[in-house]
C-alpha cells in the first residue's frame, strides 16, 4: 500500500506522531484506518472487514460497540460529566468502584484504590507509592525496583525505566540514571535455559540469580520487584513451572514487596478472575487497567494494601498534603464504564466463559507447532503466541529480527486478521466474547498468512540449512 496525496492516510501521517511503530512506515505506506468495529470484527475506512485477534489492544474483552456500555456513558455524562478528586472532593460511582475492586482482587488486606487513566500512570503510581512508603517506614535507602528483561510496564520515563524492551530504551535515555531500576532474568525457558535444563531447573536458577542480585545491591536498598504474570509484549511468556513459588520465597526472605501487573491478563484473561489467581501468586499490590473498561475508557487502577497504607496516611497526617493525583483519577465517565463492565462481567459469566473456550483456543494455536517455520507455540487461557525460526533445531531467528514477524503481519491483515507482531512472532488475545466459529475463523485466516509467509521465506532462502 502506498499513500494517495489527499487522502484520508495520508492526512493522518502528514498530522499524527504515531505510537509504536517505525515512522518510515506511516509517512511511506500510510497507517490502517480503522472505521468502526462491532462484536469481534473491525472495518476499515474501505470497508474491508477483519476479525480482531488482539482485542484492540489486549483490552477490548466485551469487543466493540457494546450498546449497555454505551447507555451507561450516555447517562453518566448527561448526570455528571466530571468532577475532580483533588482537595477533599469526590464522587459516588468512584466509590462503589473502589468498593468492588477491593472485593475482586486476590490482594491481602486490600485498602484503598487510587484511579489513573492508563497501565503506564498506574505503574508511575506504584512507584511512587512504594517510594513513600519506604520513607514513611523511616527506610530512605529502600528504593531500587527490579523489573525483568522483555518485561513490559508502560512507557513513561518512570514505567518505561521499568519495562525491559531495548526499544523503550534506546534513544530516550532510559532507564533512567541512579541505579533505582534493575532488571533481572527473562522467564522464556525455550530461549534461556541451558541445554537439558527442565523448566524446574531453570526456575531455580532464575529464582537463585535474583537472590544474587538483591544481595549485591543489598537488600536494605531493594524495595519492590514487578512482574506481569504472563509478559505479553515480551512475546506472550508464560512462567515456567515453579518459577513464581520460587521467586515469591526470595521477595519473602529480604523484606521486597511484590507488583502484580495485571493490565493485560486481569479480568478473565487466563480464564480466571486475574492470572494471580491462575498461577497461584501472593502479591501485596496489583496494577489493573485496559480490560476494567473493555477499554470503552481510559482508566487505571492500584490497589493498595493496609500495611503500605497506614504508614502512607500517616506520613500524610504529617505532611498535609499527599501530593499525587491526576486530573482525571476517578473521572466519573471512566468509572461508571467500569462498574458496568463488572456487571457484565458477572451477569454473563464472562470468566467462566473465556475458561470453557481456552481448549479449543489453545488447541488450534498449538495445531500449528509442527509446522516448519515454528519454532515455539505458547500460551494460557485466552492468550498465546506462535515464535519463528530459521532452523527448528538450533532456534536460530532470522535477519534482521523481526523482519518475518512485519511480513506475516502484514499478511494476517490482507486476509481479513488483527493480530500483534512481537518479534518474529504473531501474538493472539481476542475479545472474550468470541464463540468457537470465530476462534476457528482466527486460526483459519492466520494459516492462510502463515502459508504466504511460508513461501516468502523459501523464495528468498531464509531458512537455515
Amino acid at each position: 500500500m502506498s499513500l494517495q496525496a489527499g487522502s484520508i492516510a495520508a492526512r493522518d501521517a502528514a498530522a499524527i506522531l504515531h505510537p509504536m511503530v517505525n515512522p518510515g512506515v506511516i509517512e511511506d505506506r500510510g497507517a490502517l484506518m480503522i472505521e468502526r468495529g462491532k462484536g469481534v470484527y473491525v472495518w476499515d475506512n474501505t470497508g474491508k472487514q477483519y476479525i480482531e485477534g488482539l482485542a484492540g489492544l489486549w483490552s477490548t474483552a466485551l469487543g466493540y460497540g457494546n450498546e449497555e456500555l454505551a447507555q451507561v456513558a450516555h447517562d453518566q455524562i448527561l448526570k455528571m460529566s466530571f468532577t475532580h478528586m483533588f482537595n477533599g472532593k469526590s464522587h459516588e460511582t468512584a466509590m462503589l468502584l473502589a468498593e468492588r475492586l477491593k472485593t475482586l482482587v486476590p490482594i491481602e488486606n486490600a485498602s484503598k484504590v487510587f484511579f489513573g487513566c492508563s497501565g503506564s500512570d498506574a505503574n508511575d503510581t506504584q512507584i511512587k507509592l512504594i517510594w513513600f512508603y519506604n520513607n514513611a517506614m523511616g527506610r530512605p535507602k529502600k528504593k531500587k525496583i527490579i523489573g525483568r528483561v522483555k518485561g513490559y510496564h508502560g512507557i513513561t520515563i518512570a514505567a518505561g525505566s521499568l519495562t525491559g524492551l531495548a526499544p523503550m530504551h534506546t534513544q530516550w535515555d532510559l532507564p533512567l540514571e541512579g541505579g533505582r531500576f534493575i532488571h533481572t532474568d527473562c522467564p522464556h525457558h525455550y530461549r534461556f535455559a541451558e541445554k537439558g535444563e527442565s523448566e524446574e531447573d531453570f526456575a531455580t536458577r532464575l529464582a537463585h540469580n535474583l537472590e544474587q542480585l538483591i544481595l549485591k545491591e543489598g537488600p536494605e536498598t531493594v524495595a519492590a520487584f514487578i512482574a506481569e504474570p504472563v509478559m505479553a509484549a515480551g512475546g506472550v511468556l508464560v512462567p515456567p513451572r515453579t518459577y513464581f513459588e520460587k521467586v515469591q520465597a526470595v521477595l519473602a526472605k529480604y523484606d521486597v514487596l511484590f507488583i502484580a501487573d495485571e493490565v493485560v491478563t486481569g479480568f478473565g484473561r487466563t480464564g480466571n478472575p486475574f492470572a494471580t489467581n491462575t498461577f497461584n501468586l501472593k502479591p501485596d499490590t496489583m496494577t489493573l487497567a485496559k480490560a476494567l473498561t473493555s477499554s470503552y475508557q481510559p482508566l487505571s487502577a492500584v490497589i493498595l494494601p493496609e500495611k503500605m497504607y497506614g504508614p502512607i496516611a500517616e506520613a500524610g497526617r504529617k505532611l498535609g498534603t499527599i501530593g499525587h493525583g491526576y486530573t482525571y483519577t476517578g473521572h466519573p465517565v471512566c468509572a461508571a464504564v467500569a462498574l458496568k463492565c463488572l456487571d457484565i462481567y458477572h451477569r454473563d459469566g464472562i470468566f467462566e466463559r473465556a475458561a470453557r473456550l481456552a481448549p479449543k483456543f489453545q488447541a488450534r494455536l498449538r495445531s500449528f507447532a509442527d509446522h516448519p517455520l515454528v519454532g515455539e507455540v505458547r500460551g494460557i487461557g485466552m492468550i498465546g503466541a506462535i515464535e519463528f525460526v530459521s532452523n527448528k533445531q538450533t532456534k536460530a531467528g532470522f535477519n534482521p529480527p523481526g523482519s518475518i514477524g512485519v511480513y506475516c503481519f502484514e499478511r494476517c491483515h490482507a486476509h481479513g486478521l488483527i493480530p500483534r507482531n512481537v518479534g518474529d512472532g504473531i501474538a493472539f488475545c481476542p475479545p472474550l466474547i468470541i464463540d468457537e466459529a470465530q476462534i476457528d475463523e482466527i486460526f483459519d485466516k492466520f494459516s492462510l498468512a502463515l502459508a504466504d509467509t511460508l513461501d516468502y521465506v523459501t523464495r528468498e532462502g531464509l531458512l537455515a540449512a
